[in-house]
């Protein structure tokens, strides 16, 4: 359907342009007012610095002439784009919800309903079947504002508490509240520009980030519940990196991670202990990247001391530094370690080979592991929701060209899967009538480039059939498949 839109969409320009030349206002010319700007000797002049200024008037002028501008050039396509939107819209099943997930006795989950846009997160105690109790009503916490975006959400060990942070500009600006989920009350406590959170073991102190006027998270926070006057920690004055503070999965630890795109450092405190030191692992040096979890009395660290694509090594928490380091996994040049998932019997390694991302289950004795197959030549998967520690099953999402996504949970011991949910596409699909496929081209130096393929079987590819290609190279990132309705 996009490689027909596409070749259609030249065409359907051009006639816009040639019936509506004098119906269509010009456009509307921003006005030049420069600003000399120097730096390092250097002087550049910006002629429209002006529209920085979100609250004067005459930038919100413009931007209304800029909007009356694009609603008189694509009024022709009204009736095109509104059959547009109730197609897509008619594909989404509006009312549903997500799989739930556990995590310290309560079973969470998110919901939609029809017509309202935003989600409603909920748990459950000790039961699916237990009474729902909603813990966030974006709908509720929307009325009356133009915008809402929940940023951080996090429940403290005990489950009584919740930190969770919300954006109502636009602009990603997240001020962080508290709420008490037994009585709903919202505390007074209220932090500004936080972008992340992790809560101690003793249910009251929290740990969080603050980012300065460019957004760059920097500061590193202590709070507890109901006191002023929080204590600035750690404070990261290297513009080139950025600064995240999370939990470990086993509750072990609070991690704080100074990043760049090149360079990490990462400091650790015990849970149980809030208001003693963040201890440094391995200090930093430039190119290497290195990034810390726990387990018993180890950290395990997934590092690039030995080459790009990774190696996973342990550290005893006493001694954490770089001398102390033991291989578990060596760097491989056809691997990539991508990430690591830690629990309390197993862990695992999320990999990519030949483009396609891969799963390793393994144990903590020597020569335990396997791989998770997958049915498909092509396909997407990423960690699910795996909240608990002590666990047998590892969730997994799935999903492919012709496969709408799916959620998997992996029973570890016996290698058993249980598909929990597939995204329901309304609207008479059926993945049969599709072919998805693994290509490669060759490059001039050799290099084999992979292609993913997709196509309904109805085609006749003995002819030639117009194909809309998409590419993407850059940052080191992959380019997953994905479905679409």
């Amino acid at each position: 359907m996009r490689a027909r839109f596409f070749h259609f969409f030249p065409a359907l320009l051009l006639t816009i342009a040639t019936s509506l030349m004098a119906q269509i206002p010009a456009p509307p010319a921003a006005q030049k007012i420069p600003r000399e700007m120097t730096t390092h000797g250097d002087t550049r002049v910006d002629n429209y610095f002006w529209m920085r200024e979100k609250e004067n008037p005459r930038v919100t002028t413009h931007l209304k002439a800029e909007n009356a501008y694009t609603e008189a050039l694509l009024k022709p396509l009204e009736g095109f784009r509104d059959q547009l939107y109730k197609e897509m819209l008619s594909r989404i099943k509006e009312t549903d919800q997500d799989v739930p997930y556990g995590k310290g006795g309560y079973f969470y989950y998110s919901r939609t309903e029809e017509g309202k846009q935003y989600k409603i997160y909920c748990r459950r105690q000790g039961s699916l079947d237990a009474a729902e109790e909603v813990v966030l009503d974006l709908n509720t916490l929307a009325a009356g504002k133009s915008f809402l975006a929940l940023g951080a959400a996090e429940v403290s060990p005990n489950g009584k508490l919740l930190a969770y942070s919300l954006d109502i500009t636009g602009f990603r600006l997240y001020t962080l509240y508290f709420k008490n989920l037994e009585t709903g009350k919202v505390y007074q406590d209220k932090i500004e520009k936080v972008d992340s959170v992790a809560w101690a073991n003793d249910n009251a102190t929290v740990f969080y980030v603050t980012e300065d006027n460019a957004k760059r998270p920097y500061r590193l926070y202590r709070h507890t519940l109901g006191t002023r006057n929080d204590a600035l920690l750690f404070e990261e004055k290297d513009e080139l990196y950025g600064v995240g503070v999370e939990a470990t999965r086993s509750q072990g630890y609070v991690i704080m991670t100074s990043i760049s795109s090149e360079t990490s450092e990462a400091q650790v405190l015990d849970a149980d202990k809030p208001q003693g030191k963040f201890k440094l692992v391995q200090k930093r040096k430039f190119g290497h990247r290195y990034f810390v979890d726990h387990h018993d009395t180890q950290f395990f660290i997934r590092t690039n001391d030995k080459g790009r694509n990774y190696r996973l090594v342990t550290a005893p928490v006493a001694a954490p530094g770089q001398a102390n380091w033991k291989q578990v996994i060596a760097q491989r040049k056809d691997v990539m370690l991508e990430n690591l998932d830690i629990f309390a019997d197993f862990y695992v390694a999320v990999e990519r080979k030949n483009g396609l991302p891969q799963i390793r289950i393994l144990g903590y004795a020597k020569g335990e592991g396997h791989a998770i197959s997958f049915p498909e030549e092509v396909y997407e998967v990423s960690p699910g929701a795996n909240a608990e520690y002590i666990t047998a099953k590892y969730r997994f999402n799935y999903q492919s060209l012709v496969t709408p996504g799916s959620v998997f949970d992996y029973d570890v011991r016996t290698r058993d899967r249980a598909l929990l949910k597939q995204q329901p596409v309304q609207g008479g699909y059926d993945p049969a009538d599709y072919v998805s496929k693994r290509l490669y081209a060759t490059a001039s130096d050799g290099t084999r480039i992979p292609i993913s393929l997709v196509y309904k079987k109805s085609l006749r590819l003995a002819e030639p059939q117009p194909t809309l290609l998409y590419g993407y190279g850059s940052y080191g990132i992959s380019m997953d498949v994905g479905f679409r309705s």
